[in-house]
């Protein structure tokens, strides 16, 4: 037998949820969008490249020109990155002069990068 088929067995033998148990966690579940947005936050975190930017910004504010030393990479493709991390809300950039200098929107990109880190990290 199937695992798949194993689950499916299971649930139809032993899995009796009251239909006022599923109705209080349909109420608590997200709407589509939500889910969306949620899904598409996470896919920002889903690129290296994006991980190590904000990994940096994690500990200062930096300029792109300072992003693409640290990174070895052009400055294009961190201008593109850092572009898609704003308009995700993740970082946001503060100009002085010709200078734009990047850092963490909030201290809640802060919180989960860092628990992410420390989860990844945990297993070792």
């Amino acid at each position: 037998m199937e695992q798949k088929d194993l689950l499916i067995e299971d649930c139809d033998t032993s899995c009796f949820g009251s239909e006022a148990d599923l109705k209080q966690v349909r109420a608590g579940m997200i709407d589509e969008h939500a889910a969306v947005q949620v899904a598409d936050w996470f896919k920002a975190f889903s690129d290296p490249t994006r991980v190590k930017l904000i990994n940096a910004l994690l500990q200062k504010e930096l300029c792109v020109h300072d992003l693409s030393v640290l990174l070895e990479m052009g400055q294009s493709a961190i201008s593109h990155q850092l572009r898609y991390l704003r308009n995700m809300r993740i970082v946001k950039r503060r100009k002085v002069g010709k200078t734009v200098f990047y850092s963490l929107d909030d201290t809640h990109i802060e919180q989960i990068f860092t628990q992410t880190l420390q989860h990844t990290m945990h297993g070792e």
